[in-house]
Order: structure tokens, then sequence, then C-alpha cells
């Protein structure tokens, strides 16, 4: 179990089972628990300096999610859907979260967890179509989990639901409590992947890439649905090579039930002014991901690749996985 520096929470938290479950343990380990008005104005947290990101990470927010609105997707799902977590503990360089949250994208819970899922199966059961929801566009339900046990419970109480299903994506490996659990076949599970290196530099604090492997080949064991995204692309000095290396370990090391029938998502990394200011004073000493000779301005704030140069990725890309996966589906290249 995560054990913070400290737990800010709302007072009315205490109201539900899983609010008061969590607060208990963590006053049980003496964990110093302070109340707060609103978890998304937390003045104490606004005031800090930049440097103080990893620090921040190391807190627990607890409270009530009041914003329900589904965001229409056309991708992997129907729906982006709030749900019972926001932020992580981990600290990709890139995570896109910073764009909404800025340095307080730390773990937030919301455990009216009922609530949120009602209505997932309400608008399930009322559509014509069998709908995809979205539920980890903003966390990490995997890590989560190992806190909340709210996987599971999701897992359990949405498999018998008449219509509908249930994705999120990861870039951890603690997948074995929702091995055992009778799915059927409603939960997609989408691992994220990158190479080694990248993983180890860019993505600190997630599972090492064998770990997200063998994770994979144990959930399709299991009979989840898999995707597999790619993702994020960051075109580093030697990316070619780092790439053609991570393909290649794939298609080596996933089990023939996965490269049978996963499907594949590729996006390219977005960066953005306020990561650069963030890891500037943060992380220092860690790999600048602004590169101002490939990379140009989209929105406010906001960096992508070139397009020359994310078409000539894409194309190289493209080819990597017609020759180590010629026969599995590419959702989409974005």
């Amino acid at each position: 179990m995560f054990l913070p520096k400290a737990i800010y929470y709302e007072k009315e938290s205490e109201n539900y089972e899983l609010g008061k479950k969590l607060l208990n343990q963590y006053r049980e380990k003496n964990i110093p628990c302070i109340e707060i008005e609103n978890h998304n104005n937390i003045e104490e947290m606004r005031k800090k300096q930049n440097s103080e990101f990893p620090t921040m990470k190391q807190n627990l927010i607890i409270g009530i999610r009041k914003t329900h609105k589904f965001v229409p997707n056309h991708k992997t799902s129907d729906f982006l859907v709030p749900y019972t977590s926001s932020g992580c503990i981990a600290m990709c360089l890139y995570c896109y979260l910073v764009c909404n949250y800025n340095k307080c994208a730390y773990l937030r819970l919301f455990v009216n967890r009922e609530q949120m899922l009602d209505k997932i199966k309400k608008v399930a059961n009322q559509s014509e179509t069998n709908l995809t929801f979205e539920i980890g566009s903003n966390s990490d339900l995997i890590l989560e989990n190992t806190i909340t046990g709210n996987l599971n419970w999701t897992i359990e109480n949405f498999c018998n639901n008449p219509k509908g299903f249930l994705t999120f994506p990861t870039k951890f490996d603690m997948v074995d409590p929702i091995l055992p659990l009778d799915h059927k076949g409603k939960i997609i599970v989408r691992m994220s992947v990158n190479p080694k290196d990248i993983i180890r530099t860019i993505e600190v604090g997630t599972s090492p890439l064998e770990n997200r492997v063998e994770a994979i080949n144990k959930l399709s064991e299991a009979g989840y649905p898999i995707g597999i995204l790619v993702a994020p692309i960051i075109l580093v000095e030697n990316w070619r090579e780092q790439y053609t290396q991570l393909i290649s370990y794939l298609a080596e090391n996933l089990s023939q039930t996965v490269k049978k029938k996963a499907f594949f998502e590729i996006i390219f990394m977005t960066y953005s002014y306020i990561h650069r200011k963030i890891n500037e004073e943060a992380f220092p000493t860690l790999l600048n991901l602004y590169n101002p000779s490939i990379m140009t301005g989209r929105g406010k704030g906001k960096y992508t690749y070139n397009r020359e140069v994310r078409e000539e990725a894409e194309i190289f890309l493209r080819d990597l996985m017609k020759k180590y996966f010629p026969n599995n589906e590419i959702k989409y290249i974005v």
C-alpha cells in the first residue's frame, strides 16, 4: 500500500464506505490527515515551487468527484469517463495530466464510486449500440487498485451489466489481483510500452518493459482483451534503434495468444511549456525532451513534432509493425 507523506481529504469523503476505510487505514499508520474544503483548490499545494513537484507527488488527496461529464471519443472508446482517480504517483516527464493540473498532478482518489459506475451502466443500457467507456484517461487504474481495490470492485460490479465495455491503459504490472475475476470479456486492458531506456529515464516510477510484457501475457491468459499502446513515441537521438529493439522484443516475448489477438495504438508525444518549466526545476539532471530543431508550436503552450519529421517517423513505424506484426490491427496513429 502506498504510504504518502500526508493525506488531504474532504470532510464529506468520510460519509462514504471507501473514504472511511482509507482514512482509518492511514490514521492507523500515523499518516497526517489534513482536512480541506476542495480537492481542486489546495492553497498550500498551489503555492509550492516547481522544484517541489516530486515531493508533492508523495501526498494523497481523497475527495468527491463532482464532475461527471462524458466526453465523446472515437479511438478505442465511445466516451472518456471521469472515474475514481486523477493524477498519479509516477513522474513521467511528458505526463499529459501536467497540462491540466500543472504541478498539482498528484494522485487524487474519489470515493463516490457507486455514483460514477451507476451512470456508466445507465448510459450503456440506454444505448442502441454496445458502447465502450474509457475509465482510465485521468489516472492509472492498475496503480490505483493497489491502494483502493477500485478496479476489482469495478469489474465485479460491471461484468453482469447487460451492455457495454470498459477499457483503460496502464504502465504498471501489478495485475495479479484482477486475474481471477469473472470479467466476461467486457474489460479491455491496454498496456503502454516504450523502449527500455525511455522507460528507465523518462517514465520515472513506472514498471520496467519486461514486467509490462509479462503482465500482458498473464492478462491475455486470463481472457482479457488486450490492446498495446506504443506511446508516446519520443524522438530521442537514437529513436530508430530503440523502437526497432522494442518492437522486436515484443515479437519475441509476447505470447502467441497476444500476438494473434492484440490491437495496437501509436501515439506521438505532445510536450508543453508547463512540462519544460517543471522539469527544468524538478528534474534538472534528466533528459530535456524539448527539441526546437524538430518541434513546432501547437495550440497554447504546446509542442508537437514538425510535420516532415513526424511523417518520416510514421512511415518508419508502419514498416516496423508490418515486419513484426503484419496481422495485427493498428487502431490509429496520432
